[in-house]
């Protein structure tokens, strides 16, 4: 990309008649070697030393973004300096913004905020009204410098003697008192609640803490001070809080950086890129703990002589190498060390005893900040020198001026640096051209000085042009923030709790999915039996088709395939070099599905006649095979009456008849001559037959999608309605009115009872209700309702689009369960049927719809476990191989269901090898292969 600079400031203050050095703030970004007059050429050396060129700073932003992904990365992460620390933050408040966040989040919280030599304790009481700002009332306690270097004890029983002080000057009623506990150093988090300390930092050494659980270490020392109603909810690092506290009413603040005595970043990561944990959905704020960056290295083309002196003075030499560049608590330090170096050249303090210089401390950030004030400063730096008995001379202040807007124009050009490598990965993990991101920042530097500010701006522009970053000033520290965590975790933690309530009824358990496949076991048996046929919800009924394609068939066929809205007309060709085929999809409106059967019939011929039309072979009769995907009776290969509508049809007249003879009669009446019907057969038996011809050991067919159904290849010595001992015979089990005897009653919820109520078929087909893909889109529309009615999703808002029937269709399921699909296009979904959806509530409509699927997966494969070990007894054998063919939208489309169905049947069947094949040309080809052998006078 094309990179523009920043000028370098025009020359300054000296009072000789000589150009004089630059007053203004020294520019991080450097693109010429000359600088205006600065003194000797040492002090040039040192000037340009501390200055990096964008170049380089393009450079450290890259390897900056290696870094994160190398952290974010599992199988990396050990050896990535930033660690990109989950928090277990998933959750804006209330999924929104800051003021908004009063309307949800309300009481009262306690927080407590280690800073660098005091404790903060603060009461934050949130009102809920969404208008007043909180109530807040703190206390700063003064740490004792020992305190900070001595036993992890000590450390925490002063926090915890700081709580119990603070209670007591302040009024409150609450029973329990959630506390919100701000520890900024790394920590590696395991819940929101517990997070063992990495590592120490900004000057903090205490023993005996490291690796040890601190939440759990403030809990033991508060409960030791008997202060017993307070409970320590959330622990987050300072970056987090200010995060939080910097939400506006507009847009949520989804990046925050602290540029204070230490350094921090932390931003709100795609959850599928945070491979530390499970969570792969929504969002995770993660702490990147940018202070360690360049620890093995990556920063030495920029570390100056004085950087590298200042590390071996520290208690952790060659650790936290960013930090050592940026924070606060070594800028001073580091002008200390540019200093000495160059009063001992003779470029400053000429005549002056400067041995004060090598005690460490004596120039504090304060001061530096202080010195690099435009009106104030050359008074500033002269107070301060004089203090350290200097003896300065208006050009040695105007250069340590100079010196200290150096080192503070560094620091500011590196945090933007490191922000844009931020930014720079969001925009990029979002797949956005542009993005736009409000930006929190807190800490002494950022506040300290506008010109930081400005460098910080400037800097993040040109080195993430694609983002637009306004940075938001922190409000009220991280304290504010804190208690909104605490007080959003307490509120996801009830709210979670009455979503799993309200969820509980259809996560099923082990012990449920085999007693229900016992039961279809149980109910299979029954269907089967002579004189329990009749008694049985799942039917059995016989198919006449006794065998599978051998490969030998040929010829002309045509094929109709009816079973939902949709009707299939084909003409297929059947050889020696395999199957040909030609089709059309025909609709079948509504009207007529719940229409006459006359009409019906009447629109199947003319469809056909359509067809043959089109496709010239009108005047030929071709055998036909006709796959009707409704509870039929079979008494021979062409002749099946039709027992029962489902999948929302409805015709009069139907009921109790040969769907074979109203095809001929319909025929007659629109004076189709050429009709030849050889067969009838099921959507299940057709998709078994066409996959069958790929693989012999196809003798499964099931079908997921408007409807479901299953059928296989039973022991003709067990089937009861049917004469005969010899051989086997697909048998069409019907299943879909599994369950309407009852037996399935105590898995069935309020939810389906409410989709059933509503069908055209009440208490009927209800296993597969809570299985295919014309019921599982109302399901969840029921279970959203509900969930809005308890305040727990779209903020409990009124959607009368939820209450439109079918408005939530099952192919919203298919879309946002897919794992590539993020929570955006997921809102955009939501937005489309008018629901206004935070990425708190996309979350929980993708686990309602998750649950409804994973639900009708399991008792699919409860179903087929029933099946295949029935077989596999059947036949005496230890193992079973066998393949299951497959047709339906539902176990095509949807991201998960077959995996699932795979899974659950392996774990429930473990005895059995099944291979599942896709049915790639519908059950159609299946009607046209058993025509195909029909014709031929092959007996199947």
């Amino acid at each position: 990309m094309a990179l523009s600079r920043l000028p370098l400031p025009p020359g300054c203050c000296a009072s000789s008649g000589r150009e004089r050095p630059a007053c203004g703030l020294l520019s991080p970004l450097r693109y010429q070697l000359n600088f205006p007059d600065c003194g000797p050429a040492c002090t040039s050396r040192a000037l340009l030393a501390l200055t990096v060129p964008l170049e380089t700073l393009q450079v450290v932003k890259g390897r900056m973004m290696q870094d994160m992904r190398k952290g974010l990365c599992r199988q990396t992460h050990t050896q990535a300096c930033m660690r990109m620390l989950p928090t277990f933050i998933c959750s804006m408040p209330d999924g929104t913004g800051y003021r908004l966040c009063f309307s949800a989040e309300k009481g009262s919280f306690l927080v407590v905020e280690l800073c660098q030599n005091y404790v903060r304790t603060l009461l934050v009481t949130l009102l809920g009204d969404g208008n007043r700002n909180p109530e807040v009332i703190y206390k700063i306690f003064d740490m004792p410098e020992d305190i900070v270097r001595g036993t992890g004890e000590a450390l925490f029983d002063f926090i915890a003697q700081c709580v119990k002080q603070f209670l007591a000057g302040v009024d409150i009623s609450q029973d329990r008192l959630p506390l919100g506990f701000v520890f900024p150093f790394s920590c590696r988090q395991t819940k929101l609640d517990k997070a063992e300390l990495i590592s120490w930092s900004k000057g903090f050494c205490c023993s005996d803490v490291e690796g040890k659980d601190v939440v759990e270490l403030l809990q033991v020392a508060i409960n030791k001070q008997e202060v017993y109603n307070v409970e320590v909810v959330a622990l987050l690092n300072d970056t987090v809080g200010t995060m939080m506290s910097c939400s506006t009413r507009d847009k949520a603040c989804e990046v925050a950086l602290i540029l204070g005595s230490g350094t921090n970043c932390c931003f709100m990561a795609e959850a599928r890129e945070v491979e530390m944990v499970e969570e792969t959905s929504g969002r995770m704020c993660v702490n990147t703990e940018w202070g360690l960056f360049g620890d093995d290295g990556a920063l030495s083309d920029i570390l100056t002589p004085y950087d590298v002196r200042l590390d071996q003075e520290t208690f952790n030499p060659g650790e936290r190498r960013f930090e050592k560049l940026v924070g606060g608590v070594y800028l001073g330090e580091i002008v200390r060390h540019v200093l000495m170096a160059l009063a001992v050249e003779k470029a400053l303090f000429i005549g002056s005893n400067v041995t004060i210089l090598r005690t460490k401390d004596v120039i504090s950030t304060q001061q530096v900040l202080d010195i690099i004030d435009h009106e104030e400063g050359m008074d500033a730096a002269r107070r301060t020198l004089e203090t350290l008995g200097l003896g300065p001379s208006e050009r040695d202040c105007c250069r340590v001026q100079q010196l200290c807007r150096a080192v503070v124009s560094r620091a500011a050009a590196l945090c933007g640096t490191g922000l844009a490598a931020i930014l720079t990965h969001m925009c990029q993990a979002r797949e956005m051209e542009q993005m736009a991101v409000n930006v929190g920042v807190d800490g002494v530097l950022y506040q300290g000085h506008t010109r930081v500010g400005e460098i910080l701006r400037s800097v993040t522009g040109l080195l993430a042009p694609e983002c637009t970053a306004t940075l938001l000033p922190s409000p009220d520290g991280t304290g504010l923030g804190a208690a909104i965590v605490t007080a959003v975790a307490l509120r996801l933690a009830s709210q979670r709790c009455q979503v799993d309530q309200v969820l509980a009824p259809l996560r099923l358990s082990r012990a449920d999915l085999e007693r229900v496949q016992a039961l279809m076991r149980q109910e299979m048996e029954l269907g089967l039996g002579q004189e329990t046929h009749a008694n049985a919800s799942v039917r059995m009924l016989p198919t006449y088709v006794c065998g599978t394609p051998d490969g030998s068939e040929k010829g002309e066929f045509l094929a109709l395939d009816l079973g939902g809205t949709n009707f299939r007309v084909l003409a297929v060709h059947v050889g020696k070099d395999g199957i040909r085929m030609a089709s059309d999809i025909y609709i079948i409106p509504t009207i007529i599905m719940q229409g006459t059967g006359e009409a019906l019939f009447d629109h199947i011929i003319e469809c056909i006649m359509d067809f043959q039309q089109k496709q010239d072979l009108v005047g030929q009769t071709l055998p036909l095979g006709f796959t009707f995907s409704f509870p039929c009776q079979q008494l021979g290969l062409d002749k099946a009456v039709l027992l029962n509508w489902t999948k929302g049809f409805n015709a009069t007249g139907c009921v109790g008849k040969d769907v074979v003879q109203m095809l001929r009669e319909a025929a007659q009446r629109k004076e189709h001559s050429g009709l030849k019907v050889v067969a009838v057969v099921n959507d299940t038996v057709g998709t078994m037959m066409s996959c069958g011809y790929d693989d012999p050991k196809c003798e499964i067919g099931l079908i997921v999608g408007t409807g479901t159904n299953a059928c296989y290849m039973e022991e003709m010595q067990n089937v009861g309605t049917v004469e005969g001992e010899q051989g086997r015979m697909c048998i069409n089990m019907e299943w879909g009115a599994f369950g309407d005897n009852g037996c399935l009653d105590d898995i069935i919820t309020n939810f389906d009872r409410l989709v059933d109520e509503k069908t055209i078929n009440a208490g009927k087909q209800r296993f597969e209700k809570l299985i295919s893909g014309m019921y599982l889109g109302e399901i969840v529309r029921h279970i959203l309702l509900a969930l809005v009615s308890k305040q727990l999703l779209f903020r409990g808002k009124p959607c009368p689009q939820l209450e439109t029937k079918d408005i939530f269709k099952t192919k919203f399921l298919s879309t946002i369960e897919c794992d590539g699909l993020g929570l955006q296009q997921v809102q955009t979904i939501l937005q489309d049927l008018e629901l206004q959806a935070s990425f708190e509530d996309s979350l929980l409509v993708r686990e309602v719809c998750k649950t409804v699927s994973l639900r009708a997966a399991q008792l699919c494969a409860a179903g087929l476990a029933a099946v295949v070990e029935k077989m596999r007894e059947n036949r005496g054998l230890d193992k079973l191989s066998v393949t299951v063919g497959v047709d339906g939208t539902l176990y095509k489309l949807h991201p998960c269901f077959s995996q699932n169905v795979q899974q659950v049947l392996q774990d429930l069947a473990p005895n059995c090898n099944v291979t599942f094949l896709l049915s790639e040309d519908g059950s159609g080809k299946g009607a046209a292969l058993v025509a195909a052998v029909a014709s031929r006078g092959v007996e199947l």
